[in-house]
């Protein structure tokens, strides 16, 4: 390949693309994860792609470009997308209450301290409405209350038996519906921000006002019309010998492995279709999905969502006072290290937005969300790049990790128009 001509194309020095293959190669050889696809494109091309290590260690399979990976949280920008679809098609407003679709969640009651009794409540002044969801303000979700161990015992398989959750329950999407409902908000509707289980609800939502599951529902109107073939709720017995092994960190410092092909929790569709961590896919299918973001919606002639929808999916929804909330599990989140986790981003329907550009990184407007196990993306409308980093090893803070952190400083170190 003439680099002189790449440059011109696609503004990528391959020369300086290099540091970012030492770069990753080091993660493999010092046994902190077993292997790792990367995946750029830039203006339109592809600019970059690495596949680097072991899609089984223990078996010495190489990875390859179309190893499959559990995406995990990856997962809820898809939904948010599918439902975005649904209010384009005039089946839902942004701002209807939901509580024709998900009776449930209907006439709900707000705890009067959050880390108090569940029983100390009073009636919320609204109902919870779709944009209320989309931005994860609905009232109810993950972070430090007394509903914690109630809503981590939700977490839907297969999700949950990877990350090991104790005492989680099986329940089909009515039910988990059911068992939601009967507990009360933490905040009233639009007070603050908090993760996961919007997205779970969500996923449920679609598949109500489609009459269909969630798996048919995505199909129909994202993986299909995207090419994304290989992207599902589960892992069929003649694309199992796709899937990477999950691996865990190890106290030792190495690797012991999670999830494997031959036995995994992924092999049957799952009882609840998690719209939050559910799904599974390839770099190349993810990025075609992240590119259609990028593109304004349309990607290979095919349209997904307008233009005005994505501008207003990857704007930033949050007051200036929930800026200032911590409201995750962990003190410190995302990939900016040492930052709070909304000091320099924001967030839009089902994506994290950049408010604000530091050091050498995404420029002010990209946005993303990354998964569970350690696998992440970014889209750049300044620069036209997007990026996708697929490991597989459940880490401590799935909003920062140093691969990560060095995924993303090394590609754009590379810019080079």
């Amino acid at each position: 390949m003439n680099t002189t001509t790449t440059i011109q194309h696609h503004g990528l020095s391959q020369e300086r693309l290099r540091r970012l293959r030492r770069t990753l190669q080091g993660y493999v050889e010092r046994g902190e994860i077993a292997g790792i696809v990367a995946l750029i494109h830039r203006h339109g091309e592809e600019a970059y792609i690495e596949t680097i290590g072991w899609q089984d260690k223990e078996a010495q399979l190489p990875i390859k470009r179309d190893t499959i990976f559990r995406i995990a949280s990856m997962t809820k920008p898809i939904v948010a997308v599918a439902a975005l679809t649904l209010v384009e098609e005039g089946k839902i407003r942004l701002y209807d209450p939901i509580d024709t679709w998900l009776p449930e969640l209907a006439n709900r009651m707000v705890m009067r301290d959050p880390n108090g009794s569940l029983n100390d409540v009073y009636p919320s002044p609204r109902a919870i409405t779709l944009h209320d969801l989309l931005t994860y303000r609905l009232g109810i979700g993950w972070g430090k209350s007394s509903l914690r161990p109630h809503l981590f015992a939700m977490i839907a398989a297969p999700i949950a038996d990877a990350l090991l959750i104790p005492g989680a329950k099986h329940l089909a999407p009515d039910d988990w519906m059911a068992h939601l409902g009967e507990l009360p908000l933490l905040n009233e509707p639009g007070a603050n921000w908090h993760y996961q289980v919007a997205s779970d609800i969500l996923g449920v939502l679609i598949a109500r006002i489609t009459g269909k599951t969630l798996e048919i529902a995505l199909r129909e109107r994202i993986f299909e019309p995207l090419g994304m073939e290989d992207t599902s709720f589960a892992v069929p017995a003649e694309k199992r010998h796709r899937l990477a092994t999950l691996y865990a960190q190890a106290p030792d410092g190495g690797l012991t492995m999670r999830d494997r092909p031959q036995a995994t929790f992924w092999a049957e569709p799952p009882l609840f279709p998690s719209g939050a961590a559910g799904l599974v896919s390839t770099a190349d299918n993810y990025q075609r999905f992240g590119r259609m973001l990028l593109n304004k919606g349309k990607l290979d002639g095919v349209r997904i969502l307008s233009r005005k929808t994505v501008e207003a999916m990857t704007i930033d929804y949050l007051t200036p006072e929930q800026h200032t909330h911590t409201s995750f599990a962990f003190d410190r989140y995302h990939i900016d290290g040492s930052a709070a986790m909304w000091d320099n981003w924001g967030f839009g329907y089902g994506v994290a937005v950049r408010t604000r550009q530091i050091g050498l990184g995404p420029s002010v407007g990209s946005f993303y969300w990354p998964g569970a196990f350690g696998t992440t993306w970014m889209a750049d409308p300044q620069e036209d790049l997007i990026a996708t980093l697929l490991p597989q090893v459940v880490g401590t803070n799935p909003f920062y990790t140093q691969v990560g952190d060095d995924f993303l400083a090394l590609t754009y170190q590379a810019i080079a128009d």
